[in-house]
């Protein structure tokens, strides 16, 4: 360096920025992914901004981060700081200042209907389980036909997104024959759900208005108005959740195919008179009418 009359201090200064140039440094740790609750259990984000959108809907809808934090410690038990509420609250677009943004699609209150027959209902929701011991989560994303409670629909996957369940429920409409109506006023079908950040999303509400579809949404901490969805979620729990440990992504996935399969095609339904969901709709497209299909079991 005294041949080229630099000084260390100088050439020093020099190189750190070349070499800050070519290197960026993230600081802090990275996120988890999920937060636990006070009895050690793993809740994942998503499963946390499905409960923030659950309570902005309600009367925590007044609330900034601070005050929601306070709501996800004191009504679900989570362990979690003021840093990260806010930045799932600005990920779901809830922070305070954003929420006079007028919605680009209606909300529509879950009501009472008249259900005679398959593909008049269905009810969506969303399911979570984890893979043993590693921090990770999958999604079941179902849609369930109150009618004959065939599952019409899933999606599993580390993910899920709005268009995973717009693909989920294209497939299902396609399979399931449902016809768009000729009269403008007039719905495909009825698909009620929660307030889930993928149904309350902008890209769900696009797909419904293409599809013709009547999306209505059940008012926060009311998950009886989505009733034969959490029945469903409840009886995989047991019969499936709870029966195996899963180690990996595709053993999951392999577990929740193959109770699928069992669960439509040859579980016996007490509801349907003892018969598989499938055996329920076949019956009842052969017969009609639910008068005759009583006289007739």
């Amino acid at each position: 360096m005294k041949a080229l009359e630099v000084s260390r201090s100088l050439y020093y200064y020099h190189q750190d920025i070349e070499t800050n140039e070519k290197i960026v440094t993230k600081r802090g740790r990275p996120s988890p992914g999920y937060s636990l609750r006070k009895d050690g259990s793993m809740v994942s984000d998503e499963q946390i901004e499905e409960l923030l959108m659950e309570g902005i809907e309600g009367e925590e809808g007044i609330y900034g981060y601070r005050k929601l934090t306070n709501y996800l410690r004191v009504e679900h038990n989570l362990v979690i700081n003021f840093k990260k509420v806010y930045r799932l609250c600005d990920k779901l677009g809830i922070l305070l200042p954003k929420r006079n943004v007028s919605p680009s699609y209606p909300r529509r209150l879950a009501k009472q209907h008249s259900i005679t027959g398959p593909n008049q209902l269905w009810q969506v929701d969303i399911k979570y389980g984890s893979i043993e011991d590693s921090g990770r989560f999958f999604f079941l994303a179902s849609a369930i036909d109150v009618f004959d409670r065939c599952i019409v629909g899933y999606y599993r996957g580390s993910t899920c997104k709005a268009e995973n369940i717009n693909t989920m429920l294209q497939e299902a409409i396609i399979r399931r024959q449902v016809h768009l109506p000729q009269d403008e006023k007039e719905y495909s079908i009825i698909i009620r759900t929660d307030n889930g950040p993928q149904f309350v999303s902008k890209d769900f509400g696009e797909f419904c208005e293409l599809h013709k579809i009547y999306h209505e949404r059940i008012p926060p901490k009311s998950p009886n108005l989505n009733a034969y969805i959490e029945s469903f979620h409840s009886i995989i729990e047991r019969e499936c959740y709870q029966r195996y440990t899963f180690e990996c992504f595709d053993e999951a996935y392999y577990r929740l195919d193959e109770y699928m399969e069992f669960y439509n095609h040859r579980r016996y339904h007490g509801s349907l008179h003892y018969l598989s969901p499938t055996q329920f709709h076949k019956k009842f497209n052969e017969v009609g009418s639910m008068e005759e299909m009583v006289i007739n079991l």
